[in-house]
């Protein structure tokens, strides 16, 4: 009794006097005379401590229009709007296609597409020479029933159970579904549920027929002190036991905080950081990379093109000139080049940044300090299938070490320094590989604890076709590896799209703080 919360002790009066059945929810709001919210928290509390119980509990569905079944009353829906163009071209004579029908009803392709699937198994419709549509004079069960449920929930909600066959299964067909919302109906789940005091819980409410409700007081003011007041009213009890509500502080995204920290760690061993913009020109992406103008990376479906511009105006000389020269018959790289004609305008077009390679070919070409060492965090695009593993967008860190007594070994080491310290990686290993613009080529690995091994990234030395032409005579090593991949690793997460996840609390629990 001393523990009851005044909401409780109202529902538990509701449920005192004798009934002819036991009460819903709503009726049990009408009687305590509770706002639904506070009825719920009630409820829930009084079910915790046994008090109340669950009398029976029936599941409806119920059916009701959507925002475009609404439409669908005064404009008709696609099915009927199909077939009645179809009948109209039927008694015209005239060609009527796919494309006549979008165009002149104003609707998406796809329900275009879905309303013809069905007409046409239903015998309504043909698909002629032409891909044209003809009417064959036959009514369709499915557009009459569509317009038979439009009309009938048009006044409201319906139990789903009241619709007979064929209509229950065409609203069904066409209810909203998950990954389908473009759909005229909506069947909800109603949940009812009776309740009835327990044994205890009849005991408590008849006490508190008896006694009444004692008014409670949650906070003592001033004013009770000073009237002496207090002595007469009833203090709602606190369990101090009990664990405070936790305190969120804001903080730096864990994946930012990665990417800070590498940027930190390059640094402090001596890189300089280069930037590049997003978009790029083919010629720095690809042709400036000893990457030919045939490689299959530069299709469309590996590469996202610029629609508008779709090039730009001019390249930097004498790297245009120089470039072009090694394409075509390795001119001063001691290189038989590709031995094809290089396509100028084809250097020239737009496309998102590939590959953070991009930055380290500009900065090459802008007279870099040598020895020197530089890097860039840069974020890269790419066509893909997104999976645990991969994604359309991505962040490389991309470097390039230059130096007259650079080589493979030293590549190597670096490559295993950052593995180790960037993604905390335990186990590393490197394989051979092939990329156009180095020589030797390498892949590095690491094992991920769920996933297995992981490909981060590939490196090589420069090729002389990429230095040359850009003015450099040293040898130049480069890397390009995975930052996502590397932040899987470090923050202890199995799918790189919940690097962006917007689930705060997800966020609050990754790991970060390195």
């Amino acid at each position: 009794m001393d523990n009851l919360h005044p909401l409780e002790s109202k529902v538990l009066l509701a449920l005192a006097p004798p009934q002819s059945a036991p009460p819903t929810l709503d009726q049990l709001a009408s009687t305590a005379g509770l706002e639904p919210s506070q009825l719920s928290m009630a409820v829930e509390w009084l079910l915790a401590k046994s008090l109340i119980a669950v009398h029976a509990e029936t599941v409806a569905h119920i059916a009701s229009l959507t925002p475009i079944g609404e439409a669908f009353c005064d404009q008709a829906a696609p099915i009927e709007r199909v077939l009645s163009a179809a009948r109209e071209a039927g008694q015209t004579g005239k060609r009527l296609t796919i494309q006549d029908i979008q165009s002149k009803e104003q609707l998406e392709p796809s329900d275009v597409s879905k309303a013809v699937g069905t007409l046409k198994k239903e015998g309504a419709i043909l698909i002629v020479q032409g891909g044209c549509i003809e009417s064959t004079g036959r009514n369709s069960t499915t557009a009459e029933a569509m317009r038979a449920l439009l009309q009938e929930l048009r006044g409201g909600q319906r139990d789903l159970e009241t619709f007979a066959e064929p209509l229950r299964s065409v609203l069904q067909q066409h209810a909203v579904k998950r990954g389908n919302a473009r759909e005229p109906f909506r069947v909800d789940e109603r949940v009812t549920r009776s309740f009835v005091l327990t044994d205890t819980g009849r005991k408590v409410a008849e006490q508190l027929s008896r006694d009444g409700v004692a008014e409670e007081v949650s906070q003592l003011t001033p004013e009770l002190l000073k009237e002496g007041a207090w002595r007469t009213k009833r203090f709602r009890k606190y369990t101090i036991s009990l664990r405070a509500p936790r305190i969120s502080a804001g903080k730096r995204h864990p994946y930012r905080e990665f990417l800070d920290l590498v940027k930190l760690k390059l640094v402090s061993m001596g890189f300089q950081e280069m930037r590049g913009t997003l978009v790029e020109t083919e010629f720095w992406n690809m042709d400036a990379l000893f990457m030919p103008q045939f490689h299959p990376a530069r299709d469309i479906h590996d590469v996202y093109f610029v629609k508008n511009p779709t090039h730009a105006r001019d390249i930097a000389e004498p790297y245009l000139s120089n470039v072009t020269q090694v394409h075509e018959k390795g001119t001063g790289a001691g290189s038989t080049g590709w031995g094809y004609q290089f396509d100028v305008e084809r250097a020239k077009r737009l496309v998102l940044r590939s590959q953070g390679t991009a930055v380290s070919a500009r900065r090459l070409a802008a007279n870099p300090s040598v020895p020197g060492k530089y890097f860039s965090i840069a974020r890269c695009f790419r066509y893909d299938q997104v999976d645990a593993t991969h994604a359309t967008d991505f962040f490389q860190v991309e470097g390039i070490v230059l130096g007259a007594d650079i080589n493979f070994r030293t590549l190597l080491g670096l490559l295993n320094l950052f593995a180790r310290e960037v993604a905390q990686a335990k186990e590393v290993k490197f394989l051979p590989a092939y990329f156009p613009f180095t020589e030797p080529s390498v892949e590095m690995h690491v094992r991920h604890p769920k996933l297995g091994w992981m490909e981060l990234g590939g490196a090589g030395l420069f090729r002389p076709e990429v230095t040359t032409p850009l003015g450099v005579s040293v040898p130049v090593i480069a890397w390009g590896l995975g930052l996502d991949r590397m932040a899987m690793v470090a923050l202890g997460i199995h799918d790189i799209r919940d690097l962006f996840s917007a689930d705060l609390e997800f966020i609050r629990t990754m790991r970060g703080s390195f």
